[in-house]
């Protein structure tokens, strides 16, 4: 049902995650993230909101990825059903697949990343994903977006899109965070638009001001 990506930048300390699904609403089911403890992506047939919170609390109590997602998930008697992928502040990343997921379904790690999907059109589409965010230029959210645009050219979701989303925290900036919870025609597309417009102008000019980790003054003066 839905294709995902959480990704580490070492240079900067940003983490991020993207997602698209033939569904509504993929942002605020599937992505959570936090500066204190990194980023989730917790989603499938029956997605499990707790998970993508608890593997969260998980990695802030001091887990790393792979533990906490073995820890979240291995209690759940649901979790055939899910789906779950976690990046820690290290860049390092865990994942599960339950198998009652509906094929072509997987995940697959990379060197600053993790990628997952469920009904997907094949399992390229993850191969395509990693490509495309390796070989693009720019900030995180650029290259999560190529990532998620990779995914649709592989074939993406099985039955097509409806919706998109993008989660960007950096310590020295306003979070990003930005979802199109439905699109008939291209979800992705809105989303780079929408992308667009909340990274230039007034609006961007604005999010500089706000406080952000690594300067909770900022703004003032």
């Amino acid at each position: 049902m839905t294709f995902s990506i959480l990704a580490h930048d070492p240079e900067t300390g940003a983490i991020g995650g993207a997602a698209a699904t033939g569904s509504l609403c993929v942002g605020g089911w599937v992505l959570r993230g936090h500066l204190s403890a990194g980023m989730s992506a917790s989603q499938g047939p029956s997605p499990s909101t707790l998970w993508g919170e608890e593997v969260l609390a998980e990695m802030r109590d001091g887990k790393e990825a792979a533990a906490a997602v073995q820890s979240v998930t291995g209690a759940d008697g649901g979790k055939g059903y899910r789906q779950l992928a976690a990046l820690d502040l290290e860049g390092r990343t865990g994942a599960f697949t339950g198998d009652l997921n509906t094929p072509e379904m997987g995940s697959a790690a990379f060197g600053t990343g993790v990628v997952s999907g469920n009904m997907l059109a094949g399992l390229d589409v993850l191969d395509g994903m990693v490509q495309a965010f390796e070989g693009a230029t720019g900030g995180l959210d650029l290259r999560l977006l190529a990532a998620l645009r990779a995914a649709e050219g592989a074939g993406g979701d099985s039955r097509g899109l409806l919706s998109a989303a993008l989660l960007v925290l950096h310590p020295d900036h306003a979070p990003l965070t930005l979802r199109v919870d439905h699109h008939a025609d291209d979800p992705i597309g809105a989303l780079t638009d929408l992308h667009a417009r909340a990274t230039t102008g007034e609006y961007a000019y604005w999010a500089e001001k706000v406080p952000v980790k690594n300067d909770r003054e900022r703004g003032l003066d």
